[in-house]
């Protein structure tokens, strides 16, 4: 729940300030033309398929917080909030509008037809696969990377720095000395 919570903030936070900025870079209003394009490039991407599980994730919340006041009633609340966000789930093309708005601002429409061409190819969807794996793959390579960095530099300063000043200097862990 804190995760998703955090989720929320970073969404909201991101939208304003996409929102702002494409808003102020480009102020001009967008065509029925630039908003179907836009649509097929935030499909192609799935950019807002992650915003699926707001109104599920919030319906939940709302369950727990009115099941806490009144255990008795769960399933009643169950019910009724189920009903209600139903009710809701129709608002979700509003979110959707907005990212296409946003999208048709911040790129011109021969921009947003290469994005969905490019993600719609076999490429494209490889990448949208497999690009989070990779990524992942690379930032442990730059971590471990970056350890050997470290152990190198502190060993080959401090083994400098001990002929220069006679003693290794804090912080390293007398490596220097082990050497």
């Amino acid at each position: 729940m804190i995760k998703f919570a955090g989720f929320g903030r970073t969404l909201a936070a991101t939208l304003i300030v996409s929102a702002g900025l494409a808003g102020a870079a480009k102020a001009q209003d967008v065509t029925d033309e630039q908003i179907k394009t836009a649509r097929s490039a935030i499909d192609a991407i799935g950019a807002t398929t992650n915003f699926d599980n707001i109104l599920p994730g919030l319906a939940n919340r709302v369950k727990s917080t009115f099941v806490q006041a009144s255990p008795n009633h769960e399933a009643e609340i169950n019910a009724v909030v189920d009903e209600q966000a139903l009710a809701l789930a129709p608002r979700r093309a509003d979110l959707e509008r907005e990212a296409a708005t946003i999208y048709a601002k911040t790129f011109t429409q021969e921009e947003l037809k290469a994005i969905a061409d490019f993600y719609n190819s076999p490429v494209g969807k490889k990448l949208l696969a497999d690009g989070p794996i990779a990524t992942r793959e690379v930032m442990k390579a730059a971590e471990i990377w970056a350890a050997g960095i470290d152990r190198d530099l502190r060993t080959e300063s401090g083994k400098k720095l001990d002929a220069i000043i006679g003693t290794p200097p804090a912080g390293d862990g007398g490596e220097a000395q082990q050497q």
